[in-house]
């Protein structure tokens, strides 16, 4: 089959015949398989559509994030169950990247991997919308990046044995889709589509497409939605978040301005702007510097530079010079106190040569940015840059190592210790210990709390810090007001104080996930990465102070995090790395089972006491 709009045919109401609604929106859940439902799930069966189980696979940006996160929302909706384990699956679901030759190279090894095991696959998201031809997606359903919304007739009819293929751009798809949230404190919402950009090394283009931007009213009532549910922090995502508008006649402030009127007073959650290049923000800096210092926007920007060099960019196609960029780093530092800001390099675009990169070292080495993305440079098919000459693969490694070098010997959270900061506690830390919380300049702070705090804003004391982190003590949780009015106009500086607190700035370089525009969306990186980058070289960790409630809560996340990790080790085969993890966190459960012993025989010691005191009274 080769368009799935062929079941439409001969139908008086335009649903394919057998089409089915969806089930009521209390049936969708936040999570996996194991924790969206109370109910037991139907067997699986071939024949009866909605009884099966999907794996979900996401390579790239934020905006890829909320494509999967929109897809399994409506597929849980239609009965389907989502597992994170793919042996388990019925179907797998595969959203890919087309930024990098990595990213698309992980996908051809997750396909081969499917089809050697007889799983039906589904292939979404810029691969497919991009390169449809591709040898790779031969034999296989494939559903483009703006038919997120018809993923349930793919789904089905590839359950079917059918081939689909679904890539005609017609309309957005609609933002109040059912949305089943990897993060339920956290909604990604895509403002636009495609960019107005042509950078000659950009794939993505080829897939998103041109700018296409969604209604200010659409946006505002979603952010009204999703507060209601619980969400704590909303992240715009596009591929040029600058360009939103344009080819509707608004622009960013207009919708910035629309989006904090419907936040809460009280700052319970919290708005984080998203990547934006260069050229679509130098004629609104003072009207975004305003809304940045909004206390309930986080004062932090993603604004890719990609070369410290002006003929590098000219090669690019970046439509600016390393002076604009300039005047957009220094504008937002003046106008926004403790302004963060991030950046992306590509190391060995074509043509770069040894005195171009000097230029971007010392660009790096004069503003120490918080964050950084630094990457090499990938020649993608059909690309101009492909067609470049190329700069030796050994000189692109060297330049990615110094750079890399250059930037990690920063030691950006140095003073900082002592300190008081309000933070956004949204996500667990990667080594199941710590919290995740952020301050108002987006820096990363994590402390050791029970789980009820996620969700939750405290002021904390930043105790040490390390490289990639800064550890805090929860001194007060701050309350929610219940009866909030939504803030239209900025609050006085002398009332800031009670919202948000000092901040400083950050250091981070990240990796992954990979990045999905011409301006590497280094926005869904900063907090995913960075947990995996605990650094504990400050010092004592865990603080002396700290109460026994959260205390039992590190112990029994310590406990869980070993579980899933044995689970998964005897999952792979790897019966040496069970038993080695099994040695060294025997210590939990001891500790556990110790604790338990000594209260009982506490309350037996007092027991027996209180007897005695009675007998001998009388």
């Amino acid at each position: 089959m080769e368009d799935i709009e062929d079941l439409l045919i001969g139908t008086e109401t335009g649903t394919p015949p057998g089409f089915r609604s969806p089930l009521t929106s209390a049936t969708v859940g936040v999570g996996t398989k194991k924790n969206q439902r109370s109910l037991p799930s139907p067997s699986p069966s071939p024949s009866i559509p909605g009884t099966q189980t999907i794996f979900i696979k996401t390579f790239g940006c934020s905006h890829n994030q909320s494509d999967s996160e929109y897809m399994a929302g409506q597929l849980s909706a239609f009965g389907y169950s989502l597992s994170d384990n793919p042996d388990e699956a019925d179907l797998w679901l595969i959203n890919t990247c087309t930024v990098k030759s990595p990213s698309q190279s992980a996908m051809d090894t997750i396909i081969t991997k499917g089809k050697s095991s007889n799983k039906p696959l589904v292939v979404a998201g810029c691969v497919p919308q991009g390169s449809r031809d591709a040898k790779e997606l031969e034999g296989i359903s494939i559903v483009g990046v703006q038919q997120i919304d018809r993923v349930v007739e793919v789904v089905e009819e590839t359950l079917k044995g059918h081939e689909v293929r679904l890539l005609t751009r017609k309309r957005l798809p609609a933002l109040d889709l059912p949305k089943v949230r990897k993060n339920k404190f956290v909604e990604i919402l895509p403002i636009n589509v495609g960019c107005l950009g042509a950078c000659t090394y950009c794939k993505t283009k080829h897939a998103r497409g041109h700018l296409g931007s969604y209604t200010i009213d659409s946006l505002a009532g979603r952010v009204k939605s999703v507060i209601s549910d619980g969400v704590k922090e909303i992240w715009l995502s596009s591929e040029d978040t600058g360009a939103y508008g344009r080819d509707i006649g608004v622009n960013l402030p207009t919708l910035l301005n629309a989006l904090v009127a419907e936040l809460p007073a009280d700052a319970s959650t919290m708005l984080r702007i998203g990547m934006t290049n260069p050229p679509f923000i130098l004629e609104h800096l003072k009207e975004i510097a305003e809304v940045l210092r909004h206390p309930c926007v986080y004062s932090f920007l993603h604004v890719p530079v990609q070369s410290g060099s002006d003929a590098i960019l000219s090669a690019m196609n970046r439509e600016y010079t390393v002076r604009e960029f300039r005047t957009v780093v220094d504008t937002l530092t003046e106008l926004v106190p403790e302004m963060q800001i991030a950046t992306d390099i590509i190391c060995g675009f074509p043509g770069e040569t040894d005195e171009d990169f000097e230029q971007t070292v010392n660009l790096i080495k004069e503003y120490k940015f918080s964050q950084v993305h630094i990457s090499q440079f990938y020649p993608r098919p059909g690309t101009p840059a492909a067609r470049m000459k190329k700069v030796p693969s050994n000189v692109v490694k060297r330049r990615s190592r110094e750079l890399t070098n250059v930037f990690e010997a920063f030691t950006p959270y140095n003073g900082m210790e002592g300190r008081v900061e309000r933070i956004w506690i949204t996500d667990i830390a990667s080594d199941g210990v710590h919290l995740v919380g952020h301050t108002k300049g987006y820096i990363q702070v994590l402390v050791i709390a029970s789980d009820d705090m996620l969700g939750t804003s405290a002021m904390v004391k930043i105790t040490s810090v390390g490289r990639w982190s800064v550890f805090g003590e929860i001194i007060e949780t701050i309350k929610e007001a219940k009866d909030n009015k939504a803030l239209n106009t900025q609050i006085p500086n002398q009332d800031m104080s009670l919202l948000c607190c000092n901040q400083t700035k950050t250091g981070v370089i990240s990796e992954e996930p990979e990045s999905c525009a011409c301006g590497n969306d280094i926005d869904s990186c900063c907090s995913q990465s960075t947990l995996e980058k605990i650094d504990n070289s400050s010092g004592t960790v865990m603080q002396q102070n700290q109460n026994n409630k959260n205390l039992f809560g590190w112990i029994l996340r310590k406990r869980k995090n070993l579980h899933k990790r044995v689970e998964s080790e005897h999952s792979s085969g790897s019966d040496i790395k069970q038993e080695r993890s099994m040695k060294k966190w025997d210590f939990v459960d001891k500790a556990l089972l110790g604790g338990i012993s000594i209260s009982i025989l506490t309350i037996v010691v007092l027991l027996v006491c209180l007897s005695f005191s009675v007998i001998w009274s009388q």
